[in-house]
Order: C-alpha cells, then sequence, then structure tokens
C-alpha cells in the first residue's frame, strides 16, 4: 500500500489535535523548511551540502547518534555551514516502544554525539539542540508529554513525499510540489534509505521552489513564524 497519498490527510488530522508540535509554520509567509532526516551520511551528506551551498540555502538536520558516531567530520561540516540540527534519537527505533529512561538515553547520547563530533560544549548543545523528530513520525501523547517535560520541542512535518521507498525523483518532486505552500515543513532524507537520490532531487526541487517565491528558513525560524502568527 502506497502512503504517499495518506500523508496530507494525517497531517490534517494529527495537526489540531496535537497543537504542541511544530507541523507547520504561518500561511502568512512565504517560508517553508527543508529539513532531512536520518543522517549524516558519508557518501550522501556531502554531495547534498555541496547542493545547499550553491543556492545558499539554509536547512535543518535530524541526526541519528549512531550515525554521528560513524561520520563524526560530516557532522562537523554541516554544523559549521550554519545548519539547524535536530535530534531523531539514537537508532531508528520508534519512541513508544522505549522506556521513558531508554528514550531519555537515547536522545542525550545523540546530544553529546553532536557535541563530541562538532567540538561543541555540551551544557549548550542540551541547552540549544533540542528539536526532536520521532522516527517516522509514531509517536503517542505520552511521548510528548516526556519530551516537553525535558524541555525538547517535537517536530513533524506538513509535506512527506515517501522518498524513503525511491519512488523516482521525479514523483518526489511532483509529490512535493503539488502539497507545497507557505508555511511547508518539508522531509527528506539523507540516510540510508533515500539518501541515494537526495542529492539529485534536492538539486531540481530548491530552484523551483526558489522560483516560485519561496523563502527557505530553519526549524527554529519556523517556530517563530508559528508564534508570531499562529492558527
Amino acid at each position: 500500500m502506497k502512503l504517499a497519498p495518506l500523508y496530507p490527510i494525517i497531517h490534517q488530522i494529527l495537526k489540531p489535535t496535537f497543537p504542541t508540535c511544530l507541523w507547520s509554520g504561518t500561511e502568512h509567509s512565504p517560508h517553508i523548511a527543508l529539513t532531512f532526516d536520518d543522517g549524516p551520511h558519508p557518501q550522501h551528506t556531502p554531495k547534498l551540502l555541496e547542493v545547499l551551498d550553491k543556492h545558499n540555502i539554509t536547512a535543518s538536520f535530524f541526526w541519528l547518534g549512531t550515525c554521528i558516531q560513524r561520520s563524526p567530520s560530516i557532522a562537523k561540516q554541516v554544523y559549521e555551514r550554519g545548519h539547524w540540527l535536530g535530534l531523531h534519537g539514537w537508532t531508528h527505533q520508534a519512541f513508544p516502544s522505549l522506556s521513558p529512561n531508554q528514550l531519555k538515553q537515547s536522545l542525550e547520547q545523540t546530544q553529546t554525539a553532536i557535541a563530541k563530533a562538532c567540538d561543541l560544549d555540551l551544557n549548550y548543545v542540551r541547552k540549544n539542540i533540542r528539536d526532536v523528530r520521532p522516527p517516522n513520525g509514531i509517536f503517542t501523547p505520552q511521548t510528548l508529554q516526556h519530551l516537553q517535560q525535558w524541555n525538547y520541542r517535537p517536530v513533524m512535518w506538513s509535506v512527506v513525499p515517501e522518498d524513503w521507498v525511491r519512488p523516482g525523483v521525479s514523483i518526489v518532486l511532483e509529490r512535493v510540489i503539488q502539497q507545497v505552500k507557505p508555511g511547508s515543513l518539508i522531509v527528506l532524507h539523507d540516510g540510508y534509505c533515500g539518501g541515494e537520490d537526495v542529492t539529485e532531487t534536492a538539486a531540481l526541487l530548491i530552484p523551483r521552489l526558489l522560483d516560485q517565491g519561496y523563502k527557505f528558513v530553519n526549524i527554529d525560524q519556523l517556530w517563530s513564524c508559528q508564534q508570531t502568527h499562529p492558527r
């Protein structure tokens, strides 16, 4: 079963049900966020960075701790280029399957890996890198309660082209272009599933969105847009 057609419907249902999550920005400005999950990856991420550099685009990366540990130099490159960093867990394990202690440890371990890879003070990382996207977007009300209790910010999505199953770059582009609107929060992947196509996808997608008048911002800026123009 193809899930891609269902994601816009799921978004419409979940956004008002869980308003403390960031599902999108405001429709009152052309700001959109381009985000990448499951990295950093030793081959896919450096090529993606070249595309982002070419267009002077700021993106947001939601990282797995194990991938940071495998590719610390790539992680540092992403950070030094000024992209926004978020947490995706230590491994790609659904948050509800973890105990509260396991979940907390998973996020803290990932923050520690970021601090080590990027030569940052751990206290700084724990204070400033606190956006969390649950793997596969799977969460429960209890998950959100724990994240907020620990001072994390849950980040979801509004445009999910299902690039991780590799339907083809043209199909991913079509899905994004059809769904994008002011405030959109787009999810792509630069990890082991879908990352093979991410450079080509970004290279074709970014110019088209720029031509349509969209402005790329990071997740922190999208939070600010939402707070300035709450719906």
